[in-house]
């Protein structure tokens, strides 16, 4: 399917707009090199690089334009210097990929005269190693790069190297990975044999374990949460079960259903996320439910409906400045929510219920990932807003903060988005919202 399509429109019923999101245009197709299903796809913390995985068992790296002589410089220095493998946690990592093909390390660019996409077309690197399905993928900051597999291990990766740094084996598929987000020599996998464990990188052993109990015992989901406080699990029953880092211990448990109707038996999590600065994560299930839980007293603090997604992995995330979700679907839409209210816009009494969606139709299948760009300033020309330079300074200078204030301050007037499908299709989109005077 052409890219130069135009973008269908589909909103909830007694949604009349304004749309956020009516402006959004495909600026890049980044299609015919994943074979089979993109299952998961991943910014790094800086927002120039962008992994992505699936049925093919290779992890892809993209890289953006503007940051490919960087990540290549980095990469050629280290390998000339010949330097052991870096560790996690080493803070000054100059090092980059070691992928030398001449398609790699080419200056050229293919797609030069293409000045709307961001990424150059060809991967950065691609790593090879992995036998089966791969399931989900962690950045830590300095670069390196976790991957987990229906092969039963997860992979470490570092961006200077094309090999495999450290192979940790599992027992059963390895669905959910997340490097500690404040100590990276540390990551947590979950896995279908309902074990979730601690892993210590530079032991390549596990530092902590815990099993679930109840009948169900597959893990699916798995995500720190309260910058690393808490680890939280997602169950194929529903549950979502919190245990304290530090030891590893049990702590509390959410049932994710409904009061009442068919979804009120717990379906598989299948993503959870963390909203920073606020104690609430955000649940997706099989469903067709994405939840938004207040950690505080585990209460539901609001529902978002209108996607479908009844048996796929797909999970739903947060954009950049955490005023948008967003979520692939199985009917082939990508939808959007805004994450907080406009109260003005309910009648119903029900106001934890958000049924005002915004559906884009770009894919041919099913839509197995969506997420947002989260520095989407490095993503747009020049010429797309006038205020470009000043965050663009803003993003240089603060790439590594996490520390965004969450809240519905809509700060940015541009959001950049990228979708995968079932047949290994990529889109970048860029939505330019209307400035409000």
């Amino acid at each position: 399917m052409p890219y130069t399509r135009p973008v269908k429109f589909k909103a909830a019923h007694g949604f009349k707009g304004p749309y956020d999101f009516e402006q959004i245009k495909v600026v890049q197709d980044l299609s015919g090199e994943h074979m089979g299903a993109v299952w998961t796809m991943k910014f790094s913390h800086c927002g120039r690089l962008l992994a992505s995985a699936g049925q093919d068992n290779i992890v892809r790296i993209w890289v953006l334009k503007n940051a490919f002589d960087y990540f290549n410089n980095m990469r050629i220095k280290y390998n000339t210097e010949g330097r052991v493998s870096p560790s996690p946690s080493q803070e000054s990592l100059n090092s980059s990929k070691s992928d030398t093909d001449a398609a790699y390390s080419g200056a050229d660019d293919m797609d030069a005269d293409d000045k709307n996409a961001p990424f150059r077309q060809v991967p950065f690197c691609k790593y090879k190693g992995h036998t089966a399905d791969l399931l989900d993928l962690s950045w830590s900051k300095n670069y390196f790069l976790l991957s987990s597999s229906m092969d039963k291990t997860v992979r470490l990766w570092h961006i200077s190297r094309r090999e495999c740094l450290c192979c940790f084996q599992h027992i059963d598929f390895v669905t959910a990975i997340a490097f500690h987000p404040r100590d990276d020599r540390y990551f947590l996998s979950g896995s279908l044999d309902g074990k979730l464990r601690l892993w210590n990188i530079p032991d390549k052993k596990v530092a902590l374990w815990n099993e679930i109990d109840g009948q169900t015992k597959l893990i699916t989901a798995a995500n720190f949460c309260q910058n690393g406080k808490h680890a939280v699990i997602g169950t194929y029953d529903g549950r979502c079960i919190f245990y304290d880092t530090e030891h590893l211990k049990y702590h509390t448990q959410i049932h994710v259903r409904s009061t009442r109707g068919r979804n009120r038996v717990g379906r598989k999590i299948t993503g959870i996320e963390p909203l920073p600065g606020e104690n609430k994560i955000l649940v997706t299930s099989n469903d067709s439910r994405i939840r938004l839980y207040d950690l505080r007293d585990l209460s539901l603090s609001m529902k978002y409906k209108g996607c479908v997604n009844s048996s796929s992995q797909i999970k739903a995330s947060f954009s950049h400045d955490f005023t948008y979700i967003v979520s692939g679907s199985e009917d082939k839409y990508v939808y959007i929510w805004s994450t907080y209210h406009d109260l003005s816009k309910f009648t119903s009494v029900r106001r934890d219920r958000n049924d005002f969606w915004e559906g884009i139709k770009a894919h041919n299948a099913v839509v197995t990932s969506a997420i947002f760009a989260p520095h989407p300033n490095l993503m747009v020309p020049p010429d797309a807003s006038t205020d470009r330079q000043d965050t663009d300074q803003k993003g240089e200078q603060g790439e590594s903060e996490d520390n965004i204030p969450s809240g519905a301050l809509k700060s940015d007037h541009t959001e950049v988005l990228l979708s995968a499908d079932f047949t290994g299709a990529i889109k970048v989109f860029i939505n330019r919202k209307k400035t409000v005077s």
